[in-house]
């Protein structure tokens, strides 16, 4: 069997990847420590390059400032139009995304990735922007400056004293294609600043005493240079993996330190951290879990978890893992980790390590060749003082001893009856079987004793002479000792096999749990949904009650959703500190370890969402356990994180939709209204006057009743569309014809479709409908009235009405010129008219209230154009059973 051969799910990973970057468009990012730099300039350069190669170049936006040499390069570049919006009285120009969508050129330039667009744009932020192009394959160039990384702007804030407001998500930063530092020394940078280079001279000043100060500028270089080496580490690493290769590339300085559970634990790691800050290099204190490890006391426990406390306190990331085999788990996680110098205490070898060779240093030597090793060395104890005691063990499990000894002496029984049919020889391996079951279920010890009785019932009996220790044959003590050996190391290869189990069991158990919770948490759609699945999580995870606080409009910390024993445990004064300070506090932390319960910051991207409280048994959490706690904090942090900002886009549509239906309102009223109240009072004068005929003054008195009763049904309108949606519809159903109904909203429409000509089709075998009377002449009227307001005099206007299946449909349609195009369905919606603008009254709600009454109903309506031409809109009621005719008996 090949062990080499590659794995087929990495290969599949792999492969899915690259089509999806084939997809995707390439993001290459100018990256520099400040405005002044050359970003633009750097962009615009290699944009011609790529122009002057045969390749399509689009400008999408370049912000020159005003720099004289950065627009001469804009020269031969074909430019994107800017969109004009409109903010505030103000029309400002932005990048028109849609029509970059449109073109889709090879390759966009969209300069200051941290731009905030204008509100009213599509995407708040220009790097939403980018994502779009990028997913749409289109290959971008765009710049940004230090501070505005999200993970820096607080340091570069408490630097230069400035805050910037427009920040980057560092996970954009850290996906892009590529990035090219554009790097100008702090002095020449000050030259072109002074030559008016950087800033108009108006702003260069103000810039030179505030922002642009040398120590300033020589930190934000400092921070520029080391991101793009960490993103360039990262990239090795990624590469190294993917590659598999395994030897350490030393291109960094990176330090681990071995923790072991000696008294030279604390000096390993203050010597580590004495080294990486010599060497300005970053450090990991690790800890490995071996089988002889884990029987230790919780007392011996929760010293090396104070030391690896005590490593993070010196700035080092600290890691705990499993394994049998400590020199193979340190050196495959320094490789791993591209560590090029491991940090171990003094090894203390026993007289058999020392003999076999087989001591720490010796294997790490093997293990890793191209590490470098530092040695600390261990405090030289006084002449008079006693040996230094082992660290107590934990308590023997006897019971476990107790079975191994019982299913040993059990294997004889099958021994013996095998011994009837097989040679002492074959029975040996029953034994061997035995060693293996009870080492993987009790471990080392067990398995041990289990390999000595077997070698004893073995000769006990079925060596000659039998029932007797001594042996006969002396070669039977070649015998024994060759099945004590293997027998010993097959059971401590099964004990190993059963350690490196229950590890790989835990890791995946919470791999599985922290899965499981942020599947959860995604399908959650409130802040009390993920409250509760957070603290259910939590307690299946970590087996501890907890409780989330969020903080309320005046940023207090209140209890949410939690039972009230675990509210009770909970100071309020701790979590509104740990909120307001965003660093853990409580019991295991540095901040008031006295308290009985822990607190820890729910830290999202933007902001502190809340605290999680929970009261744990242990004082200090082991650091993978500890880890995994963070990750599901970060988690419920995120989730609730998501809410907000759905909330707050679910707010904004709605002041949006608000502020766009005032304005409709407003308008249409003073259309609408102010229109029937001129002619109204223009009527009223004329009529005053004594001149006129009696005809004139016959026709005005009719148009001033047509005036008035149109303006009486645009107010009904909205004062019933207003009382339905503020107090529902209530409904006075009967039984009844949809003839008389008919018959009465045609009387009530006589005159506005006096110059029209009206066909009723409404069949005599039409069945009683349950609806009420009133509410459905509303809407026949409506449909009445919009066909009249549409269609020229002289068109035909037909009310019909017929049985479908168990619905009764009526009709209201024209030949008329029709609906307008779109989406029918869009008339139906408050304040939408079939023609924005137009001498027509009426302020599109006629509509909108018949659906609302035929919701009501259970009913349905539809508009469409009519294959001979004109348009028709139609509506169904459900059909019930009626009820019986009451018996005549008199």
């Amino acid at each position: 069997m090949n062990d080499d051969r590659p794995d087929p799910d990495r290969l599949l990973d792999e492969l899915r990847r690259d089509e999806e970057a084939a997809r995707r468009g390439r993001l290459k990012i100018f990256f520099g420590a400040c405005a002044g730099v050359g970003k633009t300039y750097a962009m615009l350069s290699a944009a011609r390059q790529r122009l002057a190669e045969g390749e399509a170049v689009l400008a999408g936006i370049v912000e020159t400032h005003g720099r004289a040499e950065t627009a001469r390069l804009l020269d031969d570049l074909p430019l994107l139009p800017s969109r004009a919006i409109d903010y505030r009285g103000r029309t400002l120009a932005e990048f028109d995304l849609d029509a970059a969508l449109a073109l889709r050129p090879p390759l966009l330039l969209v300069d200051e990735l941290a731009h905030s667009n204008v509100p009213g744009s599509r995407h708040a932020k220009r790097w939403l922007d980018v994502e779009e192009l990028l997913a749409a394959g289109i290959d971008v160039y765009s710049t940004l400056n230090v501070q505005h990384l999200e993970s820096l702007n607080d340091v570069v804030g408490s630097i230069t004293g400035i805050r910037v407001r427009e920040t980057v998500p560092d996970r954009v930063f850290d996906a892009a294609d590529e990035v090219t530092l554009v790097d100008l020394p702090p002095d020449e940078l000050l030259v072109r600043l002074h030559e008016g280079k950087v800033y108009m001279p108006e702003a260069a000043a103000n810039a030179r005493q505030n922002f642009f100060r040398k120590g300033n500028l020589i930190a934000l270089r400092e921070m520029a240079l080391r991101r793009t080496a960490d993103r360039v580490d990262a990239q090795m690493r990624a590469y190294r993996a993917d590659q598999e290769i395994e030897r350490v590339w030393q291109v960094k300085e990176r330090l681990l330190a071995c923790v072991g559970a000696d008294d030279q634990a604390e000096k390993v790691v203050r010597a580590t951290a004495r080294l990486a800050a010599a060497l300005k290099a970053d450090w990991i204190a690790l800890h490995v879990e071996t089988p002889a490890l884990q029987r230790r006391p919780d007392a011996a426990r929760q010293a090396t978890l104070a030391v690896l406390r005590l490593a993070e306190e010196l700035g080092a990331e600290t890691v705990a893992l499993a394994g049998s085999d400590l020199a193979a788990t340190v050196t495959a996680y320094a490789q791993s980790r591209n560590t090029g110098k491991l940090v171990i205490g003094q090894p203390r070898p026993s007289r058999w390590q020392r003999l076999t060779g087989s001591t720490l240093l010796e294997r790490l030597g093997r293990h890793a060749r191209d590490l470098d090793i530092h040695l600390v060395s261990a405090e030289p104890a006084p002449a008079t003082a006693t040996p230094a005691k082992p660290a107590p063990r934990g308590p023997i499990d006897w019971r476990a001893y107790g079975w191994a000894a019982f299913l040993s002496a059990l294997t004889t029984l099958p021994a013996a009856l095998l011994l009837k049919v097989f040679d002492p020889a074959n029975v040996v391996m029953v034994y061997l079987l035995a060693v293996v079951l009870i080492s993987i279920r009790f471990g080392r010890g067990p398995g041990a004793l289990a390999a000595c009785l077997a070698v004893l019932g073995f000769d006990f009996f079925f060596v000659p002479p039998r029932f007797s220790f001594t042996v006969a044959d002396t070669q039977y003590l070649f015998t024994f000792s060759l099945m004590l050996a293997v027998a010993l190391i097959i059971g401590q290869l099964a004990a190993r096999l059963r350690f490196e189990a229950v590890a790989a069991q835990r890791r995946e158990r919470g791999t599985a749990q922290l899965a499981r919770l942020a599947r959860e948490l995604s399908a959650a759609l409130t802040t009390a949904q993920i409250v509760e699945i957070a603290e259910l999580g939590f307690r299946d995870m970590f087996r501890v009650d907890s409780v989330i606080l969020l903080p309320d409009q005046h940023e207090r910390i209140r209890p949410a959703g939690a039972p009230a024993e675990a509210v009770l445990a909970v100071d309020a004064a701790v979590a509104q500190w740990v909120y307001d300070h965003q660093v853990p506090a409580g019991r295991g932390t540095a901040t008031l370890p006295a308290s009985p319960a822990r607190y820890l910051p729910l830290k999202a991207p933007m902001r502190t969402r809340g605290v999680l409280a929970f009261v744990a048994d242990e004082a200090e959490p082991a650091p993978e356990e500890r880890r995994l706690m963070d990750t599901c904090v970060a988690q419920i942090a995120l989730a609730l994180e998501r809410v907000h900002y759905v909330e707050v886009a679910q707010d904004a549509l709605l002041a949006m939709e608000s502020d766009r239906l005032r304005n409709t309102l407003l308008t249409t009223l003073s259309h609408d209204l102010r229109t029937p109240l001129t002619s109204l009072i223009g009527v009223a004068d004329t009529l005053q006057r004594d001149d006129l005929a009696d005809s004139a003054r016959h026709e005005l008195l009719q148009s001033l009743q047509d005036e008035a009763r149109r303006m009486g049904s645009l107010v009904g309108n909205l004062l019933d569309m207003a009382r339905l949606q503020a107090e529902g519809v209530t409904l006075k159903k009967d039984w009844q014809s949809i003839e008389e109904v008919a018959g009465s909203a045609l009387r009530q429409m006589s005159i506005p479709l006096a110059r029209h000509a009206i066909a009723t089709d409404l069949p005599p075998e039409l069945p009683l409908c349950e609806f009420d009377a009133l509410l459905i002449e509303r809407v026949l009227v409506n449909l009445l009235d919009n066909a009249a307001k549409y269609t020229p005099p002289g068109s035909e206007v037909r009310l019909s009405a017929r049985v479908d299946g168990r619905w009764l449909a009526v009709s209201v349609s024209d030949n008329g010129p029709g609906l307008p195009p779109g989406d029918p369905t869009r008339l139906f919606d408050k304040f939408t008219r079939g023609h924005g603008e137009s001498a027509i009254p009426g302020v599109g709600l006629g509509l909108a209230l018949c659906r609302t009454i035929l919701d009501a109903h259970g009913g349905q309506i539809r508009a469409e154009n009519r294959p001979e031409g004109g348009a028709r809109f139609t509506f169904r009621l459900p059909l019930g059973e009626p009820p019986p005719p009451p018996d005549v008996l008199e």
